[in-house]
């Protein structure tokens, strides 16, 4: 058996975590690939983004963390638009990935980006208000 440099022992939960996260950004690059390329649906647009793919111990199951930039409206279709895809954008992953089993998908909205985005501009709105308070001051 193969040994880890700086471990002691090897073990299969190490294989599997190495595997499982391989598996995952594989994952990740295919189904971007066929939300882009295959998937004609309009509700899924060019700004939808997956953020994350976790994959269940035994890789039956993978939730598909997507984000977008707009209201609530159109998030809410574009879920709509990749559950109506999931049949399809799962028999393209099987095709791609040449796994025994394509685990069962599941998207999730995913609003970190969003979220992100917000606090970048909260904290540019504190940095101007300091350099104002500075340029004041030093008047």
């Amino acid at each position: 058996m193969f040994r880890q440099p700086g471990s002691s022992q090897v073990g299969k939960g190490d294989f599997m975590s190495r595997r499982a996260q391989r598996l995952s950004e594989e994952i990740k690059r295919e189904t971007s690939d066929i939300l882009r390329n295959g998937v004609k649906d309009p509700r899924v647009g060019p700004l939808l983004s997956i953020t994350q793919v976790e994959l269940s111990r035994d890789l039956s199951f993978a939730k598909i963390y997507v984000s977008l930039l707009g209201n609530e409206q159109a998030k809410k279709e574009a879920l709509q638009g990749l559950e109506r895809a999931k049949g399809f954008i799962r028999r393209e992953l099987g095709g791609r990935l040449k796994l025994r089993n394509t685990p069962e998908i599941a998207f999730i909205m995913d609003d970190s980006i969003e979220y992100g985005s917000h606090i970048n501009q909260l904290l540019k709105k504190v940095m101007g208000s300091e350099e104002t308070r500075k340029d004041n001051d030093s008047e």
